[in-house]
């Protein structure tokens, strides 16, 4: 008789192992093995009561304890799991943390600010699809003195090399001739967005901090520093996540 049957990346996600797009990247790179065999894949349904998932020769089982940090990411520091050139990762300041997590989608190197981290697989897929419209809200720093018209491109869209951008809120907090101060919020998270955005209307970033995500703050935590979120906060994120 046959168990029941989860998808390979989902029971992955559902270990702590990585995300489920970050799942999926590790079964296309051939890291995953079900019962001896490597699965290259997508689609493959797996019975967790019996079969044997590998990871890199590793056995994995899912996590039962569910862990959600907010990180205050430093800059020059990188969201992959592993980095060829040795650069400093975000995990690399979760040593005190004994369960698997990883990061809620990505900041650039030389972005700063709110991440989430989380063994959570299910919550970080939602956060992370373009379904959900998450908001994000970034404080950006951008070259010169940026009159209200051209903002109001940012408000309305512009168009990338992708697609055109949804709106954006825009809020201006400081202008002076070299430099504008805005905070953007945008619901979608392409690669670069904020700084392709600001490029294109003639304004590129000069520093960039994700301040706000999916309803929570940055507050007044350190860089460098984490904190678990409580309860409420929790809660408030998959409600968010399921709308």
């Amino acid at each position: 008789m046959v168990g029941k049957l989860e998808r390979l990346q989902k029971y992955l996600a559902r270990s702590g192992i990585a995300s489920r797009r970050g799942a999926e990247e590790m079964i296309k790179q051939g890291l995953v093995r079900v019962n001896g065999q490597v699965i290259t894949e997508m689609g493959v349904q797996i019975e967790p009561d019996k079969d044997k998932i590998e990871v890199q020769g590793k056995v994995v089982q899912p996590e039962e304890k569910k862990v959600y940090l907010l990180f205050n990411k430093p800059l020059r520091v990188v969201t992959t799991l592993a980095d060829p050139q040795g650069r400093t990762k975000v995990i690399d300041f979760c040593k005190g943390i004994k369960e698997r997590v990883y990061p809620v989608g990505r900041l650039d190197y030389n972005t700063e600010g709110l991440l989430l981290l989380t063994n959570d697989g299910e919550l970080a897929y939602r956060l992370t699809h373009p379904r959900y419209q998450i908001p994000k809200t970034y404080l950006a720093s951008i070259q010169g003195y940026v009159v209200n018209h051209v903002l109001k491109k940012l408000e309305k869209g512009v168009e990338l090399e992708d697609g055109i951008t949804q709106p954006a809120v825009v809020k201006v907090l400081q202008k002076e001739q070299t430099e504008t101060i805005i905070e953007l919020t945008i619901k979608e998270g392409r690669n670069r967005q904020v700084r392709r955005m600001c490029e294109k209307i003639g304004h590129p970033v000069i520093s960039l901090k994700r301040i706000a995500f999916a309803g929570l703050e940055l507050g007044e935590l350190a860089t460098g520093q984490y904190r678990y979120l409580n309860a409420q906060e929790i809660a408030a994120l998959k409600s968010y996540s399921k709308s």
